[in-house]
């Protein structure tokens, strides 16, 4: 029987709560980060013939360098705290739960006639000295060859017990190849442990199991992809960690919620669950382990003590948020791959804007780039963009229409936008089409994307509405008889996401594509432009 007790803090949205929470973690809870800080961690009960375990998680994590201008988030940041715990405490696991490989904005980059795919965050979390992910959805978003090729060059564990690759009708865990030699991806993981603490005089010879099993959500089907059934898998894997002697059962999942507490429910030999995918901080208890999960984009990581009594056999779990802010300094050799990556980024974007970190724009409001309500509904953030399509002509236009998939951000932007904002939305760029097309088609079009709700051919639009089936442009509704000037994304016009929408399609009169120095020539530098002009 355990004994686990919490320090759960409750999540808030508001600048106000988020500062005063960034103080008490940052100084209350880690004076090993910051040794000025006064140490108020609540206190627990150290003994004789106890193991202390330290897991950093990290989950949902798409840029390697800060956001927001500097002034979040930070794989190197991130890094200097895991090593700074690492060194005090050895039993130490750097762990994270899923999505880390796609998208980002540098991953769309090619580098020696290659696509980066997610190479910059494997090199990142090599340097990192990474312990053990799982797989998110976003994994399989990359082809099948080039996730080889990312996990023949992890330097970590990766864990997984319900996804495996697909080879025609025959299925085989995912492997990765190293010296010539292909390793297989557990399904269980468990790491043996020392029973001396070297903060405290207590010891002991004894070894202390602790156990990991991995679980994704069926979310991102793919030919190379099979997922079997999370719950059976989870509890299967339970069993097999208990039956090797793990005195600690932990969940690396990337989940939604629900999911992960149907799981914790399931198994009560689960200690702990870390999960991912919501991109929110939380630490949930259920009937069984508790779940939680960090914000996206290492905007702030979770600390997790476990404790164990080796005669109690019982654990003690507590967990810290940190937020990682530019009050955090950057470990040097992590530091070094991120500005490397950080030089290749910059020299792209600089082909279209001068500076990449101006601030443009002040968002008061989260602006919502998620994909699951990009690809599904109106989003603030979609209408826009949207906007910034219609307002970059000098000519009138009557409204706009982009595809939710050429969305790539899978996050939020508030505050101060940078141009570099703009670019991890629109990493494909692409230019803005004006096109003069008939009533009758248009109205096609837009049927045609609302029935696409749930993928990227779902359009984000601004001057049009529909009330009681009926579209309207402009609070004016659609004529069949008449001509309109539509704003497109160019990638609309190529037939991938609607496979009627093509220049040569009847009911497509005039195509009007802008020169090199309109904003309009490149769809980042169009969004960019309009911000500025908001201000």
């Amino acid at each position: 029987m355990r004994n686990i007790t919490f320090l759960h803090i409750f999540k808030s949205s508001s600048a106000i709560h988020k500062y005063i929470y960034g103080l008490f973690f940052v100084c209350g809870l880690f004076s090993f980060v910051v040794s000025s800080c006064k140490k108020t961690k609540v206190s627990q009960v150290q003994k004789q013939n106890t193991v202390t375990i330290k897991l950093i998680q990290v989950n949902d994590v798409y840029e390697i360098a800060p956001l927001g201008g500097g002034k979040y988030g930070g794989m190197a940041r991130v890094a200097h705290i895991s090593d700074s715990i690492k060194r005090q405490f050895p039993n130490s696991y750097l762990v994270m739960a899923g999505d880390f490989l796609n998208p980002s904005l540098l991953g769309t980059l090619k580098v020696d006639g290659q696509r980066v795919k997610g190479r910059q965050m494997i090199e990142v979390m090599n340097a990192m000295d990474f312990d053990l992910a799982t797989f998110g959805n976003h994994e399989f978003d990359i082809k099948e060859k080039e996730l080889q090729q990312r996990l023949n060059e992890s330097d970590f564990n990766w864990v997984s017990a319900n996804v495996f690759q697909k080879s025609g009708e025959s299925l085989d865990v995912f492997h990765s190849i190293k010296k010539g030699d292909s390793i297989a991806i557990p399904e269980t993981l468990y790491y043996d442990v020392g029973a001396r603490d070297p903060m405290y005089s207590s010891y002991s010879t004894s070894k202390v199991r602790i156990g990991f099993f991995g679980v994704t959500i069926d979310s991102n089907p793919k030919d190379f992809v099979y997922y079997s059934d999370y719950l059976l898998e989870s509890k299967a894997a339970v069993n097999t960690l208990k039956m090797a002697g793990s005195d600690i059962i932990v969940g690396l999942t990337h989940l939604k919620l629900a999911q992960d507490i149907q799981v914790a429910e399931a198994s009560p030999s689960i200690d702990f669950i870390m999960g991912g995918h919501e991109h929110n901080n939380m630490l949930v208890p259920t009937s069984g382990a508790t779940v939680a999960k960090a914000d996206a984009n290492a905007k702030s990581v979770y600390v997790h003590t476990l404790v164990y009594d080796l005669v109690l056999k019982t654990s003690v779990i507590s967990s810290e948020l940190v937020l990682i802010t530019d009050k955090l300094p950057s470990l040097p050799r992590v530091q070094k791959v991120v500005s490397k990556w950080d030089a290749i980024l910059e020299q792209e974007i600089k082909t279209v804007v001068d500076n990449p970190n101006e601030v443009i724009y002040k968002a008061e409001d989260f602006l919502d780039g998620t994909d699951t309500p990009t690809r599904s509904t109106q989003t603030n953030l979609g209408v826009l963009i949207a906007q910034a399509m219609k307002e970059s002509f000098n000519t009138p236009v009557d409204g706009a229409l982009v595809n939710g998939g050429s969305f790539r951000l899978d996050d939020v932007l508030q505050g101060d936008i940078v141009s570099l904002d703009i670019f991890r939305v629109l990493p494909f760029g692409g230019g803005v089409l004006k096109v003069a097309l008939t009533g009758a088609l248009l109205l096609e079009v837009l049927e045609f994307g609302l029935a696409k709700a749930g993928t990227g051919a779902y359009l984000q639009r601004y001057g049009f509405d529909q009330k009681m089936g009926v579209w309207y442009i402009n609070n004016e509704a659609v004529d069949t008889s008449q001509t309109y000037n539509i704003a497109f994304s160019d990638y609309l016009l190529k037939g991938y996401d609607i496979p009627f929408l093509t220049p040569e399609y009847p009911g497509i009169i005039n195509i009007y594509s802008p020169t090199e120095s309109e904003p309009a020539y490149d769809i980042r530098r169009a969004v960019i432009t309009f911000l500025k002009s908001q201000n």
